[in-house]
């Protein structure tokens, strides 16, 4: 029986996160739509073009694991990035919101992922061996621990800690607690509490 391109394209558009059935419907409306209208050029072909392109030619960073067209990232191949210093972060995500602040120059290490043995995600499901093998090497003095402030994510850092403090590189963590122009009343009690435990000479 042939599937109605329509239910197919809702279906597919709702495995998506954080797109349920009634935001996938309106999103299969709006491609077919605008589509239809043709005003400048087809929203579905052009939406279908650039999935394939990501499909056929990203790929991971050799180096780093950032997503990437080439064998090395942009940032990896940048001459002008301080090659000592190597922030280890969860997601492409965090990577790239690390690099909107513009105050980073160093390079990266993208874990895809932080370890939670109750789901199955144990060392091995991590990139960790590969920042191993890179501190190893040599050129590495700075290891900044840039995982999120969550049980995951404080289990990951310390994990990494201990895989690269025996090649006697310096390891650091994100400064977390009070954000920049909060308020103490209205903090929750768990980041008020780390940024107590966190505090630093003045």
């Amino acid at each position: 029986m042939t599937i109605d391109p329509i239910e197919r394209l809702v279906a597919e558009l709702g495995r998506l996160p954080g797109i349920g059935e009634r935001t996938a419907t309106r999103l299969a409306f709006h491609i077919i739509r605008t589509s239809r209208a043709r005003r400048e050029g087809s929203l579905a072909r052009d939406l279908a073009a650039a999935l394939e392109a990501v499909a056929e030619h990203v790929g991971l960073c050799e180096r780093c694991n950032n997503l990437s067209t080439d064998v090395r990232c942009r940032i990896c191949n940048d001459s002008r990035r301080d090659t000592g210093l190597v922030c280890v972060v969860e997601a492409v995500q965090d990577l790239r919101a690390v690099e909107a602040t513009e105050s980073y120059k160093g390079l990266y290490h993208v874990l895809h992922g932080a370890l939670a043995p109750l789901d199955g995600v144990g060392p091995d499901e991590l990139r960790i061996e590969d920042l191993v093998r890179r501190v190893q090497e040599g050129s590495v003095r700075e290891v900044i621990l840039a995982t999120n402030a969550d049980v995951e994510g404080d289990a990951t850092a310390l994990y990494v800690a201990e895989r690269v403090k025996p090649f006697v590189v310096k390891v650091t963590r994100l400064a977390s607690g009070i954000p920049l122009g909060g308020e103490l009343e209205y903090l929750d009690q768990a980041t008020l509490g780390r940024a107590l435990v966190e505090r630093r000479a003045y």
